[in-house]
């Protein structure tokens, strides 16, 4: 059965294209979406990536007033690395998004003082990746997900 209410596509050639990535979409979305939290947690945690490692990162997160620092580092870089697996393999989806947004919320009010815009340390970033974590929020990991494979989900 098809949607009549969908809008019909400006060049009816690229529906087939449509119809056979369709299904993949947003599992593609939620495996990018966690394959860039991921480094960023490890450039936390270990330093990887060109990142400063655990000790200096509390060193930034006592400058910026967030105590107990070694507390906030943890948890940032444990949700970033984390939570970007869990979203990557669709496993506890709900939970991971949840937290990435809260996550993210924060980041936004941050970062809003620098303005928008990424280049000149605004929210930019935050906000894309923030709205991303909410949808799979909202959706969930979907039919390619550890959740979807066990049959249950948050």
């Amino acid at each position: 059965m098809t949607d009549t209410t969908a809008p019909r596509p400006y060049v009816p050639a690229f529906t087939s294209i449509y119809s056979v990535f369709d299904p993949i979409a947003l599992p593609l979305l939620r495996l990018t979406l966690g394959v860039i939290l991921v480094p960023h947690g490890c450039q936390k945690l270990f330093g990887w990536f060109g990142g400063a490692g655990f000790e200096k990162f509390i060193e930034i997160f006592d400058k910026i007033g967030w105590h107990p620092a070694a507390f906030w580092v943890a948890l940032v870089a444990l949700t970033e690395c984390v939570g970007g697996l869990m979203l990557a393999f669709g496993f506890f989806t709900r939970f991971a998004a949840a937290a990435v947004f809260i996550f993210m919320l924060n980041a936004m009010w941050f970062t809003s003082a620098k303005g928008f815009f990424w280049g000149g340390g605004g929210m930019e970033y935050s906000l894309l990746i923030g709205m991303v974590a909410l949808v799979f929020l909202i959706k969930g990991g979907g039919r390619f997900s550890i959740d979807h494979a066990v049959g249950r989900e948050l």
